[in-house]
């Protein structure tokens, strides 16, 4: 990418005293108004910064519910009742935090998807790929312990259901069970443990996003001709053009956000965490958040013993983390030199494929483990596995790609 901008000249002599002794004015200068992005750039790259603004105001919300939340099994529940009928504004500060958290990962997953679409996970791109991934799991982590806070149903039994597949892992599997419930179920040190790392988990997801930030400054946006900048002429200062376009898609994605706060706040959620937790009566059906589903689906794809040696439980549990991790190896899965979908008439719709794919193992992970949606999920889960390990190369390798603009200029221009 296009650098080196001269040292801007602050008018306001404070700024200017402090940028002296601490340059952080020079570095938000260079790095946020006059640093060059491809001028080709759509809304789909808007969503990176719509995550990051959710995240604030989910962590600024979380911070003020954890000053009224008290983490014990005999308060927990009439706590969160309290804060939502009885604190000022309370109401609005837990479906905010609620809501934000379906948000932040709707913001997320378009956000990956553009990823996978344009190619931008791809040389010299891998590393912000591989932390993009990294938060992924971060934020799945984060967003399972705050789910088992308010302490109802779902809360208790998901606790009870997740925590016990790592008891599936040989030799260390136990004890690591035994660590998370500090003691022999899920109760009140399990609690504690949640609250604890669901208040410091976000911390460490802002750290690994300002990494995520400062791989991709450093190799520069990708754009959806996949094209990398040739000269001056391919860019524009973000500041005002992105800004500018940021901001209305921002506006658009906070009505949406408002909507469910105001209009329909439960929406996403499982009307069985509005019954306090009973260990003695188990839901018909333990169902996890939406943004789970398709690695939950993924897990219960595996009801069969593999090849005599790796019980269901254990090929279920190792499926679904290696369905992160296929995801985390793409750069090195595809084979192509060409990086956009636009410019790859055959993958392009292998990606929507899989699109449709991830769309359907959502679907039936938040069914019934009945007999019909168990084999839709070893189909979905075949795919999954199948798109990233076999289709992804071959069509790198049979795929005839369209000619490739000369660069990001001429694309705009033939646009015109």
């Amino acid at each position: 990418m296009i650098s080196a901008h001269s040292a801007p000249e602050f008018k306001n002599s404070v700024v200017r005293w402090i940028d002296r002794r601490l340059p952080i004015f020079t570095m938000l200068h260079g790095e946020y108004i006059v640093y060059p992005v491809p001028k080709n750039l759509n809304y789909f790259w808007s969503f990176g910064g719509m995550a990051m603004v959710v995240l604030v105001v989910v962590v600024l919300s979380g911070i003020m519910l954890a000053m009224q939340y008290a983490a014990n099994t005999d308060l927990a529940f009439d706590g969160v009742e309290r804060i939502m009928r009885d604190l000022n504004y309370g109401w609005l500060l837990r479906y905010v935090h609620m809501n934000g958290a379906s948000m932040f990962f709707i913001a997320v997953y378009i956000h990956i998807f553009r990823a996978l679409y344009y190619g931008s996970y791809k040389n010299p791109r891998e590393l912000i790929w591989i932390l993009g991934v990294v938060i992924l799991v971060l934020m799945m982590a984060t967003a399972f312990m705050g789910y088992v806070l308010p302490w109802g149903q779902m809360s208790y039994w998901g606790a009870t259901v997740i925590t016990n597949l790592f008891s599936a892992l040989p030799v260390i599997g136990e004890p690591i069970v035994t660590w998370l419930w500090g003691g022999f179920s899920v109760d009140n040190p399990t609690l504690n443990r949640f609250f604890a790392l669901h208040y410091l988990m976000p911390f460490v997801i802002f750290a690994v996003v300002l990494l995520h930030v400062a791989a991709m400054h450093q190799s520069g946006s990708n754009n959806p001709t996949g094209v990398e900048v040739k000269s001056q002429e391919d860019t524009i200062t973000f500041h005002p053009y992105m800004t500018a376009k940021d901001s209305f898609g921002l506006m658009v994605f906070l009505f949406v956000f408002a909507f469910f706060v105001f209009i329909a706040p439960n929406y996403m959620g499982h009307p069985d965490n509005y019954i306090p937790a009973n260990p003695l009566s188990t839901p018909a059906h333990i169902v996890p958040e939406w943004y789970f589903l398709p690695f939950y689906a993924i897990l219960r794809a595996v009801d069969f013993q593999f090849l005599w040696l790796v019980p269901a439980k254990l090929g279920g549990v190792l499926l679904m983390f290696s369905s992160l991790l296929v995801l985390a190896m793409l750069p090195w899965f595809d084979t192509s030199k060409v990086r956009s979908c636009r410019y790859r008439p055959i993958y392009r719709w292998f990606v929507l494929l899989f699109v449709v794919d991830v769309v359907i193992l959502g679907y039936v992970g938040g069914k019934p483990a009945e007999e019909a949606y168990i084999v839709i999920a070893k189909l979905a889960t075949l795919y999954y596995f199948t798109h990233f390990l076999m289709i992804t190369p071959l069509v790198g390798w049979i795929e005839q790609p369209r000619k490739l603009p000369n660069s990001i200029s001429e694309s705009v221009l033939k646009s015109v």
